[in-house]
């Protein structure tokens, strides 16, 4: 019996942070973090006020005490949810936001390579998750270098990856439209219109760039109307 109190402390209930990684086992950092992944995905998606990007925090069926079968995804893409509820929560509840992330990836490590590949995408699939996709950098703890599932009747299809040259292989991404590849050991994300990769900062520092030195030319071109 589910008494009142219960239900309060449910309610107010905030999901504990995820385990420490070792530090073998942050892959995600270099791969989402460092090199600023997460940051052009944020701004490429758009509307931030409905669009999740976010990782290392849990994503669950419901609201619960019992962390057994709750997993926490390196990257998880969400759209049209409310990005508050998540961090309030602490995790992605799925009950809570009317629907399962869009989008998760998993960068492989030494001690969740096995777990990737096997428990993690029968939990996801049960989840509901539309796309769960796997990134290792070797290819020696998932066994390939880009691997990708594609939710169909309740079941996860492989993705078609394709081996564009001997060190970049792409897949791709049908809920986020964009192109996901392994090049060289490092995750990239290609917008299949254009054939580039999106925005990155050093993109946003050349446009900067060449912003400030326009205005120094049509401030030089005043100058020398004013003169003339």
């Amino acid at each position: 019996m589910t008494t009142a109190k219960t239900t309060e402390v449910l309610r107010e209930f905030r999901f504990p942070d995820p385990p420490e990684r070792k530090p073998e086992d942050m892959t995600s950092f270099d791969h989402l973090t460092r090199n600023g992944n997460v940051h052009h995905l944020v701004h490429y998606l758009g509307n931030l006020v409905t669009t999740l990007v976010a990782g290392e925090r849990y994503v669950s069926l419901r609201i619960t005490q019992d962390l057994t079968g709750v997993k926490y995804p390196d990257l998880l893409i969400a759209f049209n949810v409310d990005p508050a509820t998540y961090y309030r929560r602490n995790a992605y509840v799925i009950s809570e936001q009317g629907k399962p992330p869009d989008f998760v990836l998993e960068i492989a490590s030494r001690s969740t390579g096995r777990e990737d590949t096997g428990e993690k995408r029968v939990v996801y699939a049960t989840m509901g998750i539309p796309e769960y996709w796997r990134f290792d950098e070797t290819g020696e703890f998932h066994g390939v270098r880009l691997a990708g599932d594609r939710l169909v009747n309740g079941v996860y299809e492989p993705i078609l990856i394709d081996q564009l040259s001997e060190d970049t292989y792409q897949g791709y991404s049908e809920v986020l439209e964009l192109n996901i590849r392994w090049h060289d050991g490092q995750l990239e994300w290609y917008d299949p219109k254009t054939g580039r990769h999106i925005p990155t900062f050093d993109d946003e520092r050349a446009s900067r760039i060449e912003a400030e030195a326009r205005v120094h030319e049509l401030e030089e071109e005043l100058r020398r109307l004013r003169g003339s």
